[in-house]
């Protein structure tokens, strides 16, 4: 086993947007985190990045100083505590599905008793499709609804799940190890709702009508005004229930950045709706925020989606079809390369001089007229005062 492989084994350290999330919430700045470990600010934000990983001693200290084995805290102080937001089935933060290790699964299932229950018993694997299956069943309908609240569009949301489990399937080895799954598809499903290029569809122009629940309405058409950005961030921290480093990983911004989205959105957002202004402080309002975005994304039935079957059946074809064009296009490539070394010649040449239309053929420098000669026997003797340039003779 070569060093690199036993550093890993040794101290495994989560995703790169983990290793963020987890010195945010320890609020550690990059330059702390690289005087401690040996390291510049570059190497840490590299490391962050994906681009570089720590080895040997420094992977040690690395491991050692944002470890999992730390207690998180709340990004910020505006929003609610761990446990303060009530349990609701479209927007509670969704648990993963038991994930396979190195591709193969090696928790236990989600439906039986784990090891710690039935002493002696052995943990039953779960195959890569089991586990993925268990994560689709557990999160699609939660997902279906918070897209939902990110689109106003029903069909969008669904698409966007599908999509998002279907990525999930074609890079299921990265998928099944990160510490998040759940967390994995959501961001896919996310980006792919509030991609700006389905405004160009026909079929998602404009959003569905909004639900005849009182207040409801007003509420999705106050989420729908805000920008995409500030829209995402709203439903991590206060619809999902992530804290503020998780939702600012997940957003790819900065802490600070978030938390003035976040603040920024609560604002928009209760001048539209006004019973959300009526909590004075922060906590409060977040938690009333939590309550009816839930109810908003309950009255939001889920639409009919296909089985995990079904989207492990698609993504395999649709990998199978990019695969294929891919080749494809390779070998025309590759033909329409060989047709033009086949069809050009094999040398260039200049053709020889001709006369057309009268006009000398020109192979060279030409003999001076006596003109020519007397006008540039003209320039070498006369001599121009000032900047170089011809003075014309008037006369």
């Amino acid at each position: 086993m070569t060093q690199g492989a036993t550093d890993t084994a040794s101290f495994p350290l989560p995703s790169p947007k983990e290793l963020r999330r987890l010195r945010e919430a320890k609020s550690l700045s990059e330059e702390q985190v690289a005087a401690a470990v040996g390291v510049t600010p570059a190497t840490v934000r590299s490391w962050e990045a994906g681009r570089a990983s720590p080895r040997g001693r420094k992977r040690a200290a690395y491991a050692k100083l944002i470890g999992t084995g730390g207690t998180e805290t709340r990004g910020a102080s505006e929003g609610p505590p761990s446990g303060a937001h009530g349990k609701r089935a479209g927007l509670t933060k969704p648990s993963s599905s038991p994930a396979p290790a190195a591709g193969a699964a090696e928790t236990a299932r989600a439906d039986e008793p784990s090891a710690g229950d039935r002493p002696g018993a052995a943990v039953p694997a779960l195959t890569p499709a089991e586990a993925f299956d268990a994560l689709y069943s557990k999160n699609a309908a939660a997902l279906f609804r918070q897209t939902f609240l990110l689109t106003g569009r029903r069909n969008l949301s669904r698409e966007a799940v599908e999509r998002a489990f279907e990525q999930a399937w074609q890079r299921w080895p990265e998928v099944a190890v990160d510490r998040d799954p759940a967390g994995w598809v959501r961001a896919a499903a996310y980006e792919y709702a509030v991609s700006p290029w389905h405004r160009l569809r026909r079929a998602h122009r404009h959003p569905d009508p909004p639900p005849a629940a009182p207040g409801a309405g007003a509420l999705l058409e106050a989420l729908l005004d805000l920008p995409p950005s500030y829209r995402r961030t709203l439903l991590l921290y206060d619809g999902v229930g992530l804290d503020l480093p998780e939702t600012a990983a997940e957003t790819e911004a900065s802490t600070p950045a978030a938390a003035s989205r976040l603040t920024n959105a609560r604002a928009a957002v209760a001048e539209q709706v006004p019973g959300l202004a009526e909590p004075s402080w922060p906590t409060g309002q977040s938690a009333l925020l939590h309550e009816q975005l839930g109810a908003l994304a309950l009255t939001q039935p889920v639409a009919a989606m296909p089985t995990a079957r079904a989207i492990r059946d698609g993504s395999e074809h649709k990998a199978g079809l990019w695969m294929r064009a891919a080749i494809a296009l390779t070998a025309l490539i590759v033909g329409i390369a060989l047709i033009s070394m086949v069809m050009s010649p094999a040398r260039y040449g200049n053709p020889p001089a001709e006369r057309v239309g009268g006009v000398p053929p020109r192979g060279g420098p030409q003999r001076l007229t006596p003109q020519d000669l007397t006008l540039q026997k003209k320039l070498h003797e006369e001599l121009v005062r000032g900047p170089a340039r011809l003075v014309p003779d008037l006369r």
